[in-house]
């Protein structure tokens, strides 16, 4: 028998923890237990699983559809089940392009060269020889045949669209170049068609990636000159399967029949776009003999950028790239609570990949796999969570956040009355650096759990190796897009976080495999654990509460900074404003609800007798906070983001907007819906207030 001796100062440290005032939700002795279960959480961990699951996800190539995919959806069903989750697959029939189809880059003019589509094989990477790795591509891309003169649009944001017109620069008619980065590669296509382009090609830059980083792969951790970014371009106002917004594309041959939008009534490019390595964007760009650009889009390579190309370089764009239904599968187990079974502890990370997905997604997946076993250690032995706890596997997230939005819709109304927080770790452990975004009720949460983890790689906890040395307290970010929290959070209410170790990577390259991982990600496997006991004690903390753990004194903290933010923003472009009066006032009263609340929560979890009744009532009644900020009409931008309070950046897909009604008048600079918008978020904060002091009453009876 090994000893493990790290084991014993970690055991030491939960001992000491015992006197400490017990944490939000907890009495004093629940606590206690809450010490004890947490230090056996601990001690249960293994080390090595992690590694060994990681490679057997990332074996061959899987992207959603293929038989590969299917191969690692019954490993993850098997390991669960092997743990002791009950598991269930959830399939959906979602319309979607599983392989690349044909496409050709060719530049036709002053000298005819076809441009290469995939990453080099590397002499001593065996991973880079696989034949199932296919050329570069963006799925939903329109498919055409067209030839044209080039423009270069830096990130292809709007706002650089729009700095081409201010500079007489014309778009129409041509193939635009633009650099990855700004924005989700969507917006790059969308904001190229609307600006008359007949096509657009992506590639990542050296300054973004590449040489002027660092060194490259296979010396390194950095794009080479034949590395490629495949991604999806799917830029509907909805998350989620393009032909069913608002439900769930359940199967074609199953009973319950979803009506679907027709293919040619949905929101989909019609433009050919492809990504394509900057070693051969660089004959392109090299080649161009317009204006030089600005000083801000100059990038990487070694010589002067350029607007146009001029009439004597011309390029040819093909894609011919089908779309048609796919077979997408979720696989969700589930630890059963033993007091409050039907209120819900979710986890998850997806499953599918452009290639092998060592970083992204699958570090999170063989850590949430390595959380399973370890929780099923802690149930053979007794200790089962007083809430359920779910540990969810996505498909077709990489197609466009697809597998969880179908999920939530149809596990909507369970999840308004069930779920108490969702967790995503897409991704969860591709670097040695550590960050997370969470809702406002979830701050604490992390910081505290982040207290009690050793960082692997030095002397320090988790969270002194997290906070900066001009930072009180680590940053927490707020949650954005590109990811399986957008459903839960920004469509029907979900508090959520997401969270997990970064760094370096070949993001959504044929490179990122086992043997890049091994060699420059995270050689020691360390990081992995760590990112496991990060989210197993915060779930279990989440789950064994006696009252839900949420820190609901800070809504009307951030509520305050971002209404403060969104009014300096405004005052800019409209100096009649005179803020936003309404919803102010309805923020101190919540604050002074709040803190009354606070107060007697503690006071109320000092009792010796607290009845089941009660406090299944008092959950319920916590559990419905989030949802005063879901609005049935929704957003301008699109109804289906219902949340008032956040939602991803429609004009950059990535960023997060906090107060989204505000924000989208911001980027319009409009004043003309801001009464309406000091109403609605008014009477979202005064239900929040309500919703509190009907809490208060409950529990002062």
């Amino acid at each position: 028998m090994k000893i493990n001796f790290l084991l014993i100062p970690t055991i030491y440290l939960f001992t000491l923890q015992l006197s400490i005032a017990q944490y939000e939700g907890y009495s004093s002795s629940s606590w206690e237990k809450q010490l004890r279960t947490e230090a056996l959480f601990i001690k249960h961990q293994n080390s090595k699983s992690f590694k060994n699951h990681l490679r057997e996800l990332t074996v061959r190539p899987h992207v959603v559809g293929s038989k590969e995919n299917k191969k690692v959806q019954e490993y993850i069903s098997k390991v669960m089940q092997d743990a002791g989750l009950s598991v269930k697959n959830y399939p959906y029939d979602v319309y979607l392009p599983k392989e690349p189809g044909y496409s050709l880059i060719e530049i036709v003019t002053p000298k005819r060269e076809v441009l290469n589509q995939k990453e080099d094989i590397i002499l001593n990477d065996s991973f880079s020889r696989d034949s199932l790795l296919w050329k570069g591509w963006n799925a939903f891309s329109g498919s055409d045949d067209v030839t044209a003169e080039v423009v270069y649009a830096n990130y292809g944001r709007k706002e650089d669209f729009e700095k081409l017109k201010k500079l007489g620069i014309e778009v129409e008619g041509k193939i635009v170049l633009a650099r990855y980065g700004g924005n989700f590669r969507g917006f790059k296509a969308k904001f190229a068609e609307l600006s008359g382009a007949k096509g657009l090609l992506i590639f990542t830059d050296p300054k973004d990636s590449g040489f002027t980083k660092g060194l490259v792969y296979p010396e390194g951790p950095y794009y080479n000159n034949s590395t490629i970014q495949r991604g999806s371009l799917l830029t509907t106002d909805f998350t989620g399967d393009p032909l069913t917004p608002f439900e769930p594309a359940l199967p074609l041959d199953g009973k319950q029949k979803i009506k679907r939008l027709s293919p040619k009534n949905a929101q989909l490019h019609s433009i050919p776009v492809t990504p394509i390595a900057y070693g051969e964007a660089e004959k392109i760009l090299k080649q161009m003999k317009g204006s030089p650009v600005p000083q801000a889009w100059q990038g990487g390579l070694p010589f002067t950028y350029r607007l146009d190309g001029g009439k004597d370089l011309t390029v040819r764009l093909k894609v011919d790239q089908k779309i048609d239904f796919v077979r997408a599968t979720n696989v969700v187990g589930m630890i059963k609570g033993s007091d409050a079974p039907n209120e819900w502890i979710i986890l998850g990370s997806h499953y599918d990949a452009w290639g092998f997905g060592a970083t992204d997604p699958n570090s999170g997946t063989a850590m949430l796999l390595n959380l399973s076993e370890t929780l099923g250690k802690l149930l053979k032995e007794g200790n089962r969570p007083k809430r359920s706890i779910l540990i969810a596997h996505w498909d077709a997230e990489e197609h466009g956040v697809i597998g969880s939005s179908e999920w939530v819709e149809q596990m909507r109304d369970e999840l308004n009355a069930k779920a108490i927080v969702y967790m995503n770790f897409d991704g969860g452990v591709s670097g040695k650096n550590f960050g997370a975004s969470s809702a406002p009720t979830l701050k604490k949460l992390l910081l505290e759990v982040s207290k009690k983890i050793q960082y692997p790689y030095s002397n320090q906890n988790l969270y002194e190796f997290w906070r900066k040395k001009d930072q009180i307290k680590p940053y927490i970010g707020n949650l954005g897009g590109g990811s399986d929290h957008i459903a839960f959070y920004m469509h029907v209410g979900v508090p959520s976080l997401s969270g997990g170790a970064g760094g370096p990577n070949l993001y959504h390259s044929n490179y990122d495999s086992f043997q890049f991982y091994e060699k420059f990600v995270d050689p020691e496997f360390k990081m992995g654990p760590m990112v496991e006991q990060m989210a197993g004690l915060m779930a279990l903390r989440m789950a064994n509460g006696i009252l839900i753990p949420y820190n609901i004194n800070k809504y009307h903290h951030d509520l305050k900074i971002h209404f403060d933010s969104a009014t300096l923003k405004i005052k800019k472009y409209s100096n009649t404003f005179e803020g936003f009066k309404k919803a102010s006032n309805a923020i101190i009263q919540l604050e002074k609800t709040s803190e009354i609340l606070t107060n007697n929560i503690e006071i109320f979890l000092k009792k010796n007798k607290l009845p089941k009744k009660i406090i299944s009532k008092l959950n319920q009644q916590l559990i419905a906070l989030e949802k005063s900020f879901i609005s049935e009409k929704g957003m301008y931008f699109g109804s289906w983001y219902k949340s008032l309070y956040s939602s991803s950046d429609p004009f950059s897909g990535y960023a997060s907007w906090i107060l989204p009604g505000l924000e989208y008048e911001i980027a319009l600079k409009s004043s003309r819906r801001l009464k309406e918008w000091d109403d609605r978020y008014t009477k979202a904060i005064n239900s929040l207030n309500t919703k509190m002091k009907r809490l208060n009453e409950e529990i002062i009876k």
